[in-house]
């Protein structure tokens, strides 16, 4: 085959991902922000598909932190971190995450995304032919986990045998695949997605926790559970302190570019497991860490009082809920994290919804397969605390009158 003729064939792929409406590289360019609304053209948008659940990123002490980091330190790390890379203000930033965690020690990373490849691949197996780190390992995901949790177990280049998923937050199912392989392997490794970003539905940590810890003894080294509470930790809990807050693990993953508005990503646990992490997490030693500039903002952010924030946010999720309802609306799951999943079931419809809702001035986002099952193409409506209630209002009634437009309610 030619280089012409591979071409030809990346063509025809990306011709079909259009025709069956799942195409995702034509984003919206935002040129710039005025008092929280995204400028296009020189046109307003309402924003209701962003991750910074506070608005954290626009707040004043945040980007005077990192403006006073970015002038200290300079615009980048110069390097990776075990060269030249690592500044105060990184290991600062590491403090503050783990006192925010009540754990032993914390590592931060260039993205969640990197804290998922490095953290479970590194508990799965040892990172070198020298290591004492065996492979000898069962791994235990999620059938909904994230499509980072899924490429960190798949590049760990595991054998099948060695790889097992229990059914979507069916703890009962876990326990089954644990019983099923004692005594089979040395250590099992348990992942699952705290928030699950499409829907919004939390993971129960301490029952997934009190499963493996049931099983402990039965295997070698134990049972290791890692949670990635990407979009839980800051805005979710009664405190903020996200899926956690209803019992701990052994490892959390988290990041910085969502509640806390800046970017980022890390993992917290005990001393001696970021040790090991320190010396063989590959996008920890051979990937430069965050600028100076987004640590110190990080750092800001995640030392800031949040309550009132956390408070209006709440309020927020409830009066959206109520509304829609109202408008005749149907939700995907019942959440109570600002992620509220409209289920519209249509991948066509879900898209001509988006644009025009884009026509009216407000930018949101359609999820359809294969990010979600066929049937489940929903509209992923992400509230701030930012959000006032007439934004909210005039977000209900501008898809309720789409909504009409295409028979949906």
């Amino acid at each position: 085959m030619s280089k012409k003729q591979f071409f030809d064939i990346l063509k025809k792929e990306v011709q079909r991902i259009d025709a069956v409406g799942t195409t995702k590289r034509h984003e919206k360019v935002i040129d710039g922000f005025t008092n929280g609304r995204a400028m296009i053209k020189g046109k307003k948008y309402l924003l209701f598909n962003s991750n910074d659940y506070f608005g954290l990123r626009f707040h004043p002490k945040v980007r005077k932190a990192e403006e006073e980091a970015s002038k200290k330190y300079g615009a980048g790390p110069g390097a990776v971190r075990f060269i030249s890379g690592t500044m105060a203000i990184h290991k600062e930033l590491e403090k503050a995450i783990a006192a925010f965690h009540g754990r032993e020690d914390a590592l931060i990373f260039s993205s969640a995304f990197a804290a998922n490849m490095a953290v479970i691949h590194c508990m799965i197996k040892g990172q070198s032919k020298d290591s004492l780190v065996s492979g000898d390992t069962l791994v235990i995901s999620d059938e909904l986990n994230h499509r980072s949790i899924i490429d960190s177990i798949r590049i760990a280049g595991l054998e099948k045998e060695n790889k097992a998923v229990f059914k979507h937050m069916d703890i009962d199912d876990l326990r089954r695949v644990l019983d099923e392989n004692k005594g089979k392997f040395k250590r099992a490794v348990v992942v699952s997605d705290g928030i699950f970003s499409m829907l919004g539905e939390a993971q129960n940590v301490k029952k997934l926790q009190d499963a493996a810890d049931e099983f402990g003894t039965a295997y070698e080294e134990g049972v290791i559970t890692i949670i990635d509470d990407a979009h839980g930790v800051g805005c979710y809990g009664k405190i903020g302190r996200g899926c956690e807050e209803a019992g701990r693990c052994d490892l959390l993953i988290g990041t910085m570019g969502k509640a806390f508005g800046a970017d980022g990503g890390y993992v917290v646990g005990d001393k001696i497991v970021m040790d090991y992490l320190r010396e063989s997490a590959a996008t920890y030693i051979y990937s430069n860490p965050i600028t100076p500039g987004t640590a110190g903002a990080a750092l800001a952010s995640i030392t800031m009082e949040r309550k009132e924030l956390l408070k209006r946010l709440n309020e927020n999720i409830a009066y959206f809920k109520t509304q829609m309802k109202l408008a005749g609306f149907t939700f995907a799951v019942e959440s109570s994290h600002p992620i509220q999943p409209l289920l519209i079931g249509d991948t066509l419809k879900t898209k001509e919804i988006v644009e025009g809702l884009f026509k009216r001035g407000i930018l949101v986002t359609n999820i359809s397969y294969p990010v979600v099952p066929k049937g489940r193409d929903e509209i992923r409506v992400q509230l701030s605390a930012l959000h006032t209630k007439k934004e909210i209002d005039d977000f209900v009634d501008a898809i309720a009158e789409v909504g009409r437009q295409l028979g949906l309610n």
